[in-house]
């Protein structure tokens, strides 16, 4: 929202109230006060009639500085709140001095300079971040009589800002205009699932805004050196989030607002669907079941959309018995051919669902003012709403998805939750407004309890559309309806990238687009983008989405990709732990990995996948890709082709092929399985070491499906020797040293010469290996 008339003036009907000096500074061990007057104070007559701003500083964790800024205190204060976790005590520093006063938590400051009207500096480790300065904080009030409050950090010649959740417009957020709501547009326009008021600067810092309500940013599009955030009301809190990396600011936002959980192993499979509105019963589910068996295509989850309910009673959770007679049977049948079932759902309940009944009267639905049950026909026929801030309700709710998950199903597609109406009342007494992002993540967190509470911890997971800050605690989320073209493929992406740049681990899409019915050539690019992505599902709207009704060559191409995300389980489990221990995204901006590398920062059509693998899928029909690589000597996973780095690249690929190109210094866990993603990750892997320079060390964990570590390996090298050391190795492993041929000798394990270096077995029991290299 703009409330300035160019650099000078305010807009007309707008009244703007600023700091313009320091009053007065109150100091206690766990804070830093400040009372700022909004006009100059030279005699005491000047002391009426003017507001006065609080801001308070305090924090929540080491490097983490909480900001809040106060008009009138008197506002009585409604749920709901992000829930946050807060240390118990925290070390910081209060100091009062005679021109500046600060307050510091770990390596984090803030600075302000009591003799510069209101001058303030955000400094980590020395190093100035941001600030807020002359009329940039502030309390506006709007013609209309409406208040707000608003803050401007500063900008710095250079720095980009990312996040602001999975948005599809332009992956660098300067100079644009965010409205923070959750809304069903698709991936090709401004609004956004998932929407997260928490930013990234490629300088090193976070800000996260703590109110679950309307954030509107201007991210240099109204002061084209600041990043304004205003939200409604009388007060306003955000936090500054510092760290020595970009990665390490993710984790501190993530340690202050969840890590997510660990999917169970076989949701990284291949998943395929019935898609939205096509006809399907039993035997239809089967012939695309069988087909891929006998086209020997691994498939490992099917999904059930929309309406294995009756049309007009979504959601009763029950099946329709005039197209699935014998559900339960059916499951079982479906799981002995080795498959995990997934079901949609969504959180509405149609006025033809027996639930409608059941919540009315036991006040389980969202009320009007009036309190009647709120009611519309979009989407259902007078649907209503689940209030999930009622107890009751939320058991209800998950107490008719346990049936399911008792009959066989193991997942559920939490599809929607951003349709949230903001003139109602809910039982606990939420603000309607702040309530309509954040119902998404009472949503998901029932639905996420529910498989946890009856099939376990780690074998919970979700794919949910809509979010809010902390939804990453109950993954997989996805991208929501793209279409079939290239252009929703790379946009698709952008909002992936974002999201992760917002704290959220696990992402998926819809290979092939949604909407429409992709060409072959777009299929199996997709399908390409699709396997080398966190989690990967085939899904559309109107048309089915098996391979053969593409083109054979797409059966090839789905088969060689799907085993080959197999192969790469033991790396792509153990990224997936390091996800929940961190914070850090599996696909990866190349920025997050690269921040130093100017010319990452605006790359958004290839990524990290992991911080060992790159990806560029390819957006075309003429199979070029155009991809950047960072400095170093490369190699192509699936040629060998070795590239030297520092440079863009121009390459043209067939359908089997992109650039998935490994980092130097890495070691790839490759294991022995191409049929599914749940399989013993250590037993028999082998361990790919690339392009282990002079000085190096690379080094790789091995986890077991329940992201237990199994496997340290570390190779180091020291001029002409190698050392290589394995912790647990009570399984077979071998190890190949890419691009190494020649040595001089090998203790510890017999060897093989290899075109793509050298493959060594160890000896029965030794874990350490030492090679001395020819000169």
């Amino acid at each position: 929202m703009k409330f300035t008339d160019g650099y000078w003036h305010i807009r007309q009907g707008v009244t703007l109230n600023y700091p313009v000096e320091i009053r007065n500074i109150r100091t206690k061990p766990d804070a830093l006060t400040v009372l700022a007057s909004c006009k100059k104070i030279v005699t005491r007559g000047d002391t009426l009639n003017t507001a006065i701003l609080t801001v308070n500083y305090t924090s929540p964790m080491p490097d983490v500085i909480c900001v809040e800024l106060v008009h009138h205190n008197g506002k009585q204060q409604k749920g709901p709140e992000f829930q946050k976790n807060e240390a118990e005590a925290v070390e910081v520093q209060v100091v009062n001095g005679d021109e500046i006063a600060s307050f510091t938590s770990g390596k984090l400051s803030v600075q302000l300079h009591k003799n510069e009207g209101w001058s303030t500096h955000f400094i980590y480790d020395g190093k100035r971040l941001t600030g807020s300065g002359y009329k940039s904080p502030g309390h506006v009030k709007m013609q209309d009589q409406s208040t707000y409050m608003r803050e401007q950090l500063d900008l710095g010649v250079g720095e980009y800002i990312y996040g602001l959740g999975e948005r599809f417009t332009p992956f660098v957020k300067n100079g644009q205009v965010v409205d923070l709501w959750n809304e069903d547009g698709g991936t090709c326009s401004e609004q956004a699932y998932k929407n997260i008021p928490f930013y990234i600067s490629n300088f090193g810092y976070g800000v996260f805004v703590d109110h679950p309500e309307r954030v509107s940013y201007e991210v240099a599009s109204e002061q084209v050196s600041k990043v304004q955030f205003s939200v409604p009301g009388e007060s306003l809190k955000y936090y500054i989030i510092g760290g020595a990396s970009m990665k390490e600011v993710l984790q501190n936002y993530t340690k202050l607002t969840g890590k997510p959980a660990l999917p169970p192993a076989w949701s990284f499979g291949l998943w395929l669907t019935t898609s939205f509105t096509t006809s399907y019963d039993e035997t239809t589910v089967n012939s695309f079941i069988d087909g891929m068996i006998e086209r020997e295509l691994p498939l490992h989850v099917f999904h059930f959309d929309c309406f294995w309910m009756k049309e007009f009673q979504w959601c009763d959770f029950q099946w329709d018995q005039d197209v699935f007679p014998d559900p339960q049977g059916m499951l079982q049948r479906l799981k002995s051919k080795g498959l995990n079932i997934c079901v949609w759902i969504n959180s509405y309940i149609a006025q033809q669902s027996y639930l409608f009944d059941e919540g009315k009267a036991n006040g389980y639905l969202v009320k009007t003012k009036e309190g009647d049950v709120w009611q519309w026909d979009r989407w259902q026929g007078g649907m209503g709403l689940v209030d999930f801030t009622n107890p009751a309700a939320v058991r209800w709710y998950k107490d008719k998805l346990k049936v399911l998950v008792e009959m066989g199903v193991d997942s559920f597609k939490t599809d929607f939750g951003e349709r949230i109406p903001t003139d109602v009342v809910y039982f606990d007494g939420s603000d309607p407004v702040k309530m309509h992002n954040y119902y998404t993540h009472l949503y998901n967190k029932a639905v996420f309890e529910v498989l946890e509470e009856t099939k376990g911890k780690n074998e919970a997971m979700l794919f949910a559309r809509s979010a809010t800050a902390g939804g990453q605690q109950f993954p997989v989320h996805w991208g929501g309806d793209c279409s079939a073209n290239y252009n929703s493929m790379a946009e698709t992406l952008r909002g992936g990238l974002s999201l992760g740049l917002s704290g959220f681990g696990f992402w998926s899409h819809d290979i092939g687009g949604f909407e429409n019915t992709a060409t072959p050539d777009l299929y199996k690019r997709w399908t390409a983008f699709g396997l080398l992505s966190s989690h990967s599902r085939l899904h559309g709207s109107q048309s089915y989405r098996v391979p053969w009704l593409f083109d054979e060559e797409a059966c090839d191409v789905l088969r060689y990709f799907t085993k080959l995300k197999s192969t790469l389980m033991p790396y792509l489990f153990s990224t997936s732990v390091e996800a929940t221990q961190t914070g850090l995204p599996v696909m990866r901006a190349m920025v997050l990995e690269f921040m130093n590398d100017a010319a990452c920062d605006q790359l958004d059509r290839q990524y990290m996948l992991g911080d060992s693998l790159l990806v560029a899928p390819i957006f075309n029909d003429q199979g070029t890709a155009k991809y950047y690589l960072p400095e170093g000597r490369w190699t192509n996973f699936l040629s060998g082709a070795v590239v030297e780095g520092g440079r863009w690249l121009l390459e043209k690929h067939d359908y089997f092929n992109l650039p998935l190109m490994v980092r130097p210094n890495s070691i790839i866990a490759v294991g022995t399985n191409d049929q599914r993603p749940d399989y013993d990750y250590s037993d028999g892997v082998v361990l790919h070491v690339f392009e282990l320079g002079d000085g190096s060390t690379a080094s790789a964990t091995i986890f077991n499906t329940k992201g237990e570590s199994e496997l340290e390996v570390t190779a180091e090298r020291s001029g002409l020797g190698i050392a290589v050391n394995v912790v647990g190795a009570d399984k077979p492993w071998e190890l190949i040293l890419r691009g190494i041929h020649e040595v001089e000798s090998i203790e510890g394990a017999s060897w093989t010469a290899e075109e793509a270096g050298l493959r060594l077995t160890p000896k029965a029991g030794v874990c350490k290996l030492d090679i001395q290299l020819k000169l």
